[in-house]
């Protein structure tokens, strides 16, 4: 009996769901203390869009291998569906042409790393900490 369970999954396997400790990038206020707190800790802004299959495959794989804690970097998701005048003030700010999905690392007020699509989960955070 034990051989056909193995054979027509008599058990499932459920992987459990990673949570990052994202902060919502919703007010445009929020950029300038982004720019003020990367002084002390770095920050970082994952622009996503929520329609798009790419983005939420390259944000799957950015959540599967995040492994900071709060006290190294904040984590900042920007929904640009939803806030895309926040989103075009981010890229203004930054000097940035605006991708997505796209990762913003910022360190002593300024735009130090950027990555889009499959090249964000080449970036390595473990350099701006």
């Amino acid at each position: 009996m034990g051989l056909l369970k193995k054979i027509f999954g008599g058990e499932k396997v459920v992987k459990e769901e990673k949570i990052l400790p994202w902060i919502p990038l919703n007010d445009l206020k929020q950029i300038d203390y982004i720019k003020k707190k990367s002084g002390i800790k770095t920050q970082v802004i994952f622009k996503h869009s929520t329609r798009c299959g790419i983005s939420s495959m390259v944000q799957r794989q950015f959540i599967d291998d995040y492994n900071f804690s709060e006290k190294e970097l904040d984590l900042y998701y920007l929904d640009i569906l939803s806030y895309r005048q926040l989103s075009d003030e981010v890229g203004y700010k930054f000097q940035l042409i605006h991708e997505s999905p796209q990762l913003l690392v910022i360190k002593n007020g300024e735009l130090v790393a950027h990555a889009s699509h499959g090249q964000i989960n080449q970036v390595d955070l473990n350099r701006f900490i």
